[in-house]
């Protein structure tokens, strides 16, 4: 091994702060936008707990047990792949499971036909093979060294080193030293096209790593982190030394947290039993294989070790073809069980067939692993386009930290109610909203589980705060049974969507989701408005004035030249706010005065976008009249950001975009990163003390078992602070708080002119169109999308319309790269979707 010294340490130091951000806030390139994993045979990755613990002995030791058999047909290959390789030409773990099969093939009299290549280097490696080669800018050569023995018609091994380097040193450290750096994407790219083995039976495929489990990659990433995309199951390669216990659980908890499968724990045997605590650990789920103890001679060729070792590989090898076996039928079974058992929500079931279920393997970051049988055994990744129902944000780096964090919390706390009491996750979550989305207005947080209901906590405040308020009204409700006919209803904008509880639909206008077949008991009340509405069209940014304008002047509409404008609070002194003015306070006369019977207790809106409604821009200056016209008569205003809220629209609250504040905020989805359900309803002060008296009946009586709940809201205050932080976030512009744009003007505009295309609307994470139907094949119950949905899952994007409008949804994180990529195929696609 290569000293490792002081020189050399600080030049690293120094590369890990300018250059990667190592390890934990790394932010690798992104992976291979549309992989294709085979799984027609069985392909396992080879991990370590350790560096020098037998990995490659165990790869030869399979190898072995799999071609050499009396049995062994001669369509039988074994693929040896070793991405990553350091201390090369003089250590080569492929030459050394070349050479090992070549000399078992021998001693059993097996024939066998044999190879071994090494793909790419850094120039280091080819002027120690003397070979006169040009490298890339990366400091990569095309190496292209091979070595063969053929025996016709007999099994076959393959072995192939993708990357060397010289250096006999972790491989970031090589990769820096011999200046040949590889990125993530080129190491998965390279490793998928070698994986593949097309139409062919009987094969294997083991993927060794270097080093141990959480070893660098050449650029930074863990190797755990580095081959996640294509989570392999693995085998694990264990230590039976001393010490050896904590070292094999440690890298097991590694490979767990990350979502990997282990099929199989083998290690050699020290003479210390590690087996029997390793099987008690896990639970005799997984299997714990102990081989032979190695010969320490160096002269020692290892023929016999092997042969003596070749029942462990036996049971080990058939381990992994049952695991894979026991895999593929599951996946293969699960579109036909899930028509069978499940119940889908806003699904029509007879419109499913079965070979239309999505069957999603896993996911990473931003993108699903979908498993299609039709595409001959086949697991290809697909970007998730609905963000996972418009909750997820992380992409993989900040996945696996919000596993990281979920994991501690829940061996931490499990779960602790919460009246009365206060832990640390609850509080601090509740001190980065206070001094986030809620700062410079709110003052109190109330957790519950999920949007909808944080919709009822926030209406139930608002009711109570409207009557404090209004004295009069709150003792006629307290007066004898005749006084109390008193009806208060809310304010709400037609098209808007607050969610599918009893009381949250009340506070919507009729809707396919109210109807009577859906929802028996709605009445729908509140007095509701049409909005005008903003879109983009040919290029251009127009305003959409409802029928209830309809005196308004074209001068007074207008359009704008850029997005800017339509949120620029200038607009508040033009004459179309008078007219938006005007309008709401003629809206609410009939509201007004205590000797009503009907009242307008609330005023609740969501900002800037209706989502579930049909993805379309509310005219910001029309919300902002609402709120300062409600101000006005003590109305308390609700916004429901549930949808809008932490960066969806770019602005970690929509209160910023719209340039006013709320009485009461909901928040849930992006605000834990997508990874699991919470809620907050954020209120002023003066709403919580509308709620303070001396009974427990004067208090807020709502309430759920998880309220609060620990995992909860430590992952909510980890995704908080990521997404607005600039060293975790490089879309965050921190002089404006903004994100930037994601979305590329030039296609935008393109796909705004495209004739079939009516409307689009683009805002932070946000891409949206309505395709051009004629009136009978539009709104929710729209079908006319469905073959474009299916040409673009093809091209790797899963979409889910809302009838004829569909939607390209990203996080917070995702790179302007990978939007302008979706965009490119939406555009291309819309072209033959508009043929058709």
């Amino acid at each position: 091994m290569f000293p490792v010294t002081a020189t050399l340490l600080r030049h690293r130091l120094r590369h890990i702060r300018h250059h990667i951000r190592f390890i934990s806030t790394a932010v690798p390139p992104p992976p291979p936008p549309h992989f294709r994993l085979p799984l027609n045979h069985p392909t396992y990755l080879i991990w370590s707990a350790n560096t020098s613990l037998g990995k490659t002995l165990v790869s030869t030791g399979i190898a072995a047990s799999f071609l050499l058999q009396p049995s062994s047909a001669h369509s039988t290959k074994l693929l040896y792949l070793k991405p990553i390789q350091t201390g090369f030409p003089s250590d080569s773990d492929s030459r050394f499971v070349f050479s090992k099969l070549d000399s078992l093939s021998l001693r059993r009299r097996i024939p066998l036909s044999i190879s071994n290549s090494v793909l790419r280097s850094s120039l280091p490696v080819a002027e120690a093979l003397r070979r006169n080669l040009q490298a890339s800018e990366s400091g990569i050569c095309d190496l292209n060294f091979s070595e063969e023995k053929t025996v016709t018609g007999a099994p076959e091994l393959l072995c192939k080193t993708l990357y060397a380097w010289e250096a006999a040193i972790s491989p970031h450290l090589a990769a820096e030293r011999e200046h040949a750096m590889v990125e993530d994407s080129v190491v998965l790219k390279m490793l998928e096209q070698e994986m593949e083995c097309r139409s062919e039976s009987n094969v294997l495929c083991l993927v060794e790593t270097a080093g141990g489990v959480a070893s660098p990659a050449p650029s930074g990433t863990l190797q755990c982190d580095l081959y996640r995309p294509f989570r392999l199951p693995g085998i694990l390669v264990g230590d039976g030394r001393l010490g050896g216990i904590s070292g094999t659980i440690a890298a097991y908890e590694s490979l767990k947290l990350r979502g990997y499968d282990v099929a199989a724990v083998v290690f050699e045997d020290h003479g210390l039993v590690n087996e029997v605590p390793l099987t008690s650990y896990l639970r005799n789920k997984v299997p714990v294989l102990v081989l032979p103890p190695v010969p320490k001679d160096p002269s020692d060729d290892l023929i016999e070790w092997f042969l003596e070792s070749d029942g462990v590989f036996k049971d080990l090898k058939d381990v992994m073809v049952s695991v894979y076996l026991e895999r593929v039928e599951r996946l293969n079974g699960m579109a036909k069980q899930a028509g069978e058992v499940f119940w889908w929500p806003f699904t029509q079931h007879k419109l499913v067939a079965e070979e239309a279920v999505t069957v999603i393997d896993s996911r990473c970051g931003e993108n699903f692993s979908v498993y299609k049988a039709s595409d001959n055994n086949s697991i290809t990744q697909q970007f998730d386009a609905c963000a996972s129902w418009w909750t997820q944000g992380p992409d993989p780096a900040f996945q696996a930290e919000l596993a990281r964090e979920m994991g501690y919390t829940a061996a931490r706390f499990g779960h602790v109610m919460f009246p009365e009491n206060v832990y640390e996750p609850a509080l601090k979550c509740a001190e980065l909203l206070l001094d986030g989305v809620g700062k410079g207005w709110a003052s109190r947080v109330y957790f519950s589980d999920n949007g909808s209901t944080a919709i009822e906590i926030a209406l139930k405040m608002a009711f109570r705060k409207f009557c404090v308020d209004h004295e009069t009204l709150l003792d006629l409700s307290e007066a004898t049974e005749e006084k109390k006919d008193i009806v208060v209803k809310v304010l709400a904008l037609r098209g808007s969507y607050h969610g599918d509880t009893l009381g949250a639909m009340e506070a919507q206008a009729p809707s396919p989701y109210t109807g009577f077949l859906q929802q028996p008991w709605y009445t729908g009340r509140g007095l509701f408005l049409d909005p005008p509405t903003v879109f983009l069209s040919n290029g251009a940014w127009n305003l959409s004035l409802p029928e209830s304008f309809s005196q308004t002047t074209s001068e007074e509409c207008g359009t704008f030249t850029t997005r800017d404008e339509i949120f620029d609070k200038s607009r508040d002194t033009s004459s179309l706010a008078t007219i938006y003015s005007a309008y709401v306070s003629e809206q609410l006369q009939e509201y007004s005065g205590i000797s009503q019977s009907a009242h307008v207790g609330a005023l609740i809106i969501e900002p800037v976008i209706h989502g579930a409604g049909g993805m379309h821009m509310v005219d910001p200056l029309f919300q902002r009249v609402l709120v300062n016209e409600c101000r006005n008569r003590k109305i308390p205003v609700i916004f429901d950001e549930v949808f809008t809220g932490f960066w969806r629209l770019g602005v970690e609250t929509t209160a910023d975009l719209l340039g006013c504040k709320p009485d009461i905020a909901c928040f849930a989805k992006l605000m834990t990163g997508g990874m699991i359900p919470l809620a907050v309803t954020l209120a002023t002060e003066a709403v919580f003390d509308s709620f303070s008296g001396d009974s427990k009946l004067k208090a807020l009586l709502h309430g759920h078992s998880y309220s609060a709940h620990a995992m909860g809201c430590a992952t909510a205050a980890k995704a908080i602070e990521w997404f607005k932080d600039p060293e975790t976030n490089h879309n965050i512009n921190s002089q404006r708080g903004t994100l930037r744009e994601l979305w590329d003007e030039e296609l935008v505009q393109q796909i705004s002119s495209h004739s079939a295309v009516e409307r689009v609307v683009v805002l932070g994470t946000l891409f949206a169109l309505e395709l051009k139907v004629d009136a009978s094949n539009s709104g929710y119950a729209s079908l006319y999308a469905k073959s474009l949905l299916e040409m673009l899952r093809e091209d790797g994007i899963f979409m889910r319309p809302l009838g004829n409008v569909v939607y390209l949804m990203c996080g917070p994180c995702t790179s302007p790269e990978i939007c302008r990529r979706l965009l490119a195929k939406l555009h291309k696609r819309l072209g033959e979707f508009n043929r058709a």
